[in-house]
């Protein structure tokens, strides 16, 4: 279901890679398990929409799968590519790496030769699926010859990610190249749990990181709008009552969040974005908490927290996505059965 779930994120092979002239496969499809989401009793019942996808493909995704089936990863190589204004154009065939920014017609195009993209639509929209997607895709590109993007140098935390994690793309606006290569990449199987612990790996190095502490990670007004209006209540109290540390991602620097997140247990917060920075450092086997409004449900993130190996918890609050507001008892007992979950887990 979680590939099915990709699917529908649109991560799915991309049209162009019928214009391919050579296709080949680096890690097969495989059948994996996929284990449920962590969530209270009636719970789900509180869901009136799902985002991404389909309410009955959002429910089925929260049961897990025993034995999934997994896509392979594919490389692609076409030739005579055109890259303008975010679109790749090649043998009639499109992709689309982002929102355009112009409707003016074609200019001069820089000659690139030749290169590997690794970026996606959902990575140049999202910072989160830029970490999480966009930059495992990298490792394939650096392999296959010179990673390529049309994403510029980024401001905030991601120069700092770039640096740790060995990136140094070409960069490209308006382009032609005599060949590209390109890459269906979001298949959870082993080739990419294994390049996600590699990043893990790369991200905390010689960190001196903190001890098993949990980690709330404040949403506070940034991102897309989705207001928690009792975020700090309940930040004090998971302080004060249960241990956990309070941190807003953008008051700190990612060495600062990767040492906090490294060996935390549970990862906290309004689902969204600031989320990835504990979800990319937390070892295997930890938990995810996402707190999320019941007209904005979604397990997107549980197909990153399986490509972590890591279990994914969600609390439904009360209100909408604009507005919301979680229930203190719901999340103690949710923290509780993470407890109970990983006791089990590990018996």
């Amino acid at each position: 279901m979680t590939y099915r779930l990709g699917l529908m994120l649109g991560l799915g092979t991309p049209e162009i890679a019928l214009a391919a002239e050579e296709r080949w496969e680096i890690a097969p499809a495989e059948i994996r398990r996929v284990l449920p989401a962590i969530i209270l009793p009636g719970q789900a019942e509180r869901i009136t929409r799902a985002e991404f996808t389909t309410m009955p493909h959002l429910l089925t995704s929260l049961k897990g799968d025993p034995a999934e089936l997994v896509g392979p990863t594919m490389g692609y190589r076409l030739r005579d590519v055109d890259v303008v204004d975010g679109v790749v154009y090649s043998n009639g065939m499109t992709l689309h790496l982002r929102q355009r920014r112009s409707k003016l017609g074609l200019g001069k195009l820089r000659d690139m030769g030749r290169g590997a993209m690794y970026e996606s639509w959902v990575g140049n929209r999202w910072f989160g699926n830029w970490l999480t997607d966009d930059c495992l895709t990298y490792r394939l590109a650096e392999t296959a010859g010179q990673p390529i993007t049309t994403r510029q140098a980024g401001a905030g935390h991601v120069p700092r990610y770039e640096e740790l994690l060995s990136m140094a793309p070409g960069r490209m606006t308006d382009a032609h190249l005599d060949e590209a290569i390109l890459f269906d990449d979001h298949p959870n199987n082993g080739h990419r749990i294994d390049r996600a612990q590699d990043m893990r790996s790369r991200l905390l190095g010689a960190l001196p990181v903190a001890g098993p502490q949990s980690v709330f990670l404040l949403r506070g007004h940034s991102g897309d709008h989705r207001i928690l209006e009792n975020e700090r209540e309940i930040a004090e109290r998971l302080e004060r009552d249960l241990g956990f540390r309070i941190m807003f991602p953008e008051d700190h620097s990612v060495d600062d969040l990767m040492a906090a997140c490294a060996n935390a247990p549970i990862v906290a917060g309004v689902e969204g974005s600031q989320l990835n920075h504990g979800l990319v450092a937390m070892p295997p086997g930890s938990t995810l908490l996402t707190i999320q409004p019941p007209d904005r449900a979604t397990t997107a993130m549980k197909l990153l927290t399986d490509r972590w190996q890591q279990r994914f918890a969600m609390v439904i609050a009360h209100g909408n996505s604009s507005s919301f507001s979680v229930d203190w008892q719901d999340l103690v007992r949710t923290v509780d059965l993470i407890h109970t979950s990983g006791a089990k887990n590990s018996s």
